[in-house]
């Protein structure tokens, strides 16, 4: 690979990553500082406060499928680059203005009707922007590191979640609580502006990815309408087999890392500083491994990856929430040990989703299997944990929740096609013997060019 080649690369690396880092601040943001909206903008107690408030966080999840039902077919007819530059801007938007909702006391009724909407508009932006980030990060890499270059997207992600933490946790101890509930909790969510237009400027900066552009050149792009059907007929096996794979990565990742502060407050009764601090350093920990178990699924694949990590957070789930419930050093000691079986399921996402798709609904088949997915299992995983916790007294009820997902997650990996090393360009199913024929005809792609600066 040329000098030139490197930088268009890492240029698109660092698009696609940023864009994944604003989303996911967003997430972090909101539910770590769940329990001052609440009370900022919902009447009544704090308690039912807090679960309207976590039914927002669920609302924008449940809107996620639309978003990807539009962005993902429409990101295989257009590009994935136009669609990213718009779900970007949607969501630094939106996050923005749900920092400048006034209180419900200044305008009551509309203050939730308000965060609501907005959490629809960043449902359907997230929709397009996951899926289309992975897409566009596992066709620009190489195929064998695609691995290695595909975990930085997760980098991205646990760095918008480590950044969302880390300003709540400044912010938590450097107001006092008055104040937090006044204006402080708002502060993050204005941070989401200038990150999002860094993102839009990287965005600019890239071209489509070689593959969807050699394939656009063809005239080989589907009709929305075929994409739809072709999913539910053809692509049946990958679409099933990524909705299980997503029922356990995100069943996961919104018990462990979204819910963890609001779990350790409300349901252990840990303070608020402390329950902040457990998911950061574990995140810091996840976050330096993940490159590394890219890179190793580079060597032995991404199908063994996900059996193991399924394997072992079924194994281990319950004894470590069983340490997290003793003290804020077991609470510590056991995310980071959850974190660590968890990445290389995290670690391995736009290595494995996008390459169980041809490129011709690629952006679709991962965006509306995805978010499908998560929508259902993954971003209603707080407050069905919330109420059941509430309604039974059972503090265990995540590590259920999680050991059934990875079951889930562990069968789904068995159907798993391996595509370590496996080129993605053209139109057949990555890994199959028709995908291999169609490659050995179309020759090598040629380098990507840089784009220039305007």
């Amino acid at each position: 690979m040329s000098q030139e080649s490197k930088s268009v690369l890492h240029r698109a690396i660092g698009a696609s990553a940023i864009g994944n880092a604003v989303e996911w601040f967003d997430y972090g943001v909101y539910a770590y500082l769940a329990t001052y909206i609440a009370t900022a903008l919902f009447p009544g107690d704090g308690e039912s406060g807090m679960v309207f408030t976590l039914l927002g966080f669920a609302l924008s999840f449940l809107i996620r499928p639309i978003g990807g039902m539009i962005w993902g077919p429409l990101g295989d007819r257009i590009g994935r680059k136009r669609v990213l530059a718009t779900t970007i801007i949607l969501m630094a938007g939106s996050t923005l203005c749900v920092g400048l909702i006034p209180s419900f006391d200044m305008i009551g009724i509309a203050a939730p009707i308000l965060l609501y909407a907005l959490r629809m508009i960043q449902g359907l932006s997230a929709g397009g922007e996951y899926g289309g980030a992975a897409t566009f990060m596992a066709e620009y890499a190489p195929d064998r590191k695609r691995g290695f270059y595909g975990s930085f997207l997760e980098v991205g992600t646990l760095a918008g979640f480590t950044l969302g933490n880390l300003v709540a946790l400044l912010l938590v101890n450097l107001l006092d609580d008055a104040s937090m509930h006044s204006w402080g909790w708002r502060i993050p969510f204005l941070i989401a502006a200038p990150l999002g237009l860094i993102g839009m400027y990287l965005r600019s900066r890239v071209e489509d990815t070689p593959v969807f552009r050699e394939v656009e050149s063809k005239d080989e792009t589907e009709e929305t309408v075929g994409v739809y059907r072709d999913l539910l007929t053809r692509y049946l096996r990958p679409v099933l087999t990524l909705f299980g794979l997503v029922i356990a990565l995100n069943v996961v990742n919104y018990s462990l890392l979204s819910y963890t502060p609001t779990y350790l407050g409300s349901a252990l009764g840990m303070e608020q500083s402390d329950a902040l601090l457990v998911p950061l350093i574990g995140q810091a920990v996840m976050l330096f491994t993940l490159p590394f178990l890219g890179a190793l699924s580079d060597r032995i694949g991404r199908r063994p990856m996900w059996m193991f990590s399924c394997a072992a957070m079924m194994i281990a789930v319950i004894p470590v929430y069983k340490l997290i419930g003793t003290s804020l050093t077991g609470a510590i000691v056991g995310f980071a040990i959850l974190g660590l079986l968890y990445a290389p399921q995290l670690a391995t996402i736009s290595a494995t989703f996008p390459a169980m798709f041809p490129t011709i609904v690629r952006f679709a088949g991962v965006a509306i299997g995805y978010n499908v997915a998560t929508s259902m299992f993954g971003g209603t995983a707080p407050v069905i944990n919330e109420a059941l916790i509430s309604a039974t007294g059972d503090h265990l009820i995540p590590a259920y929740y999680m050991f059934g997902a990875c079951l889930i997650g562990l069968i789904a990996a068995f159907f798993l096609i391996e595509t370590k090393g496996v080129s993605l360009r053209g139109t057949q199913v990555p890994g199959t013997p028709e995908a291999i024929e169609e490659q050995k005809e179309l020759g090598d792609l040629p380098e990507p060019e840089l784009t220039p600066v305007k």
